[in-house]
């Protein structure tokens, strides 16, 4: 018989450091086993922020979906600044190559809603333009 799922989850978390808190007691799972389990599974993703999907049920028990870190931190570490621009339209904050945005979207591709690598390529080009991240040569 299927276990009963009592909720559903989803929470950005620091790589390979979480910590019991309210965060956690949403979700209705066991928050240490919870916790040793994540900062095994993420341990070489210190300092990134983590989303994960965490399937609670009825009995305690729970299931986690880990996913890749989003599009933002990585533009932010790859330009090397600390926040994005307030007005992306008239103030660059930062400068990417294609290189790197290339790299970005494959380690994304498995979480975009793209095709192949090239649209993924635009989704991370528009996110930073968006963020006021100018992509150079």
């Amino acid at each position: 018989m299927a276990k009963r799922v009592a909720k559903v989850v989803k929470m950005e978390l620091p790589g390979g450091e979480a910590k019991p808190g309210p965060k956690l007691a949403s979700a209705g799972v066991v928050m240490p086993k919870f916790c040793t389990e994540f900062n095994a599974k993420t341990a070489d993703r210190k300092g990134e922020v983590v989303p994960v999907i965490i399937t609670a049920y009825e009995d305690k028990t729970f299931s986690m979906e880990i996913k890749t870190s989003p599009v933002t931190g990585l533009l932010l570490k790859a330009a090397g600044i600390s926040k994005g621009s307030a007005n992306a339209k008239t103030t660059k904050v930062g400068k990417v190559t294609k290189e790197q945005i290339k790299k970005i979207a494959e380690y994304k591709m498995p979480d975009l809603n793209a095709n192949d690598i090239e649209s993924a390529i635009k989704i991370v080009e528009g996110s930073a333009r968006n963020m006021g991240i100018e992509v150079v040569d």
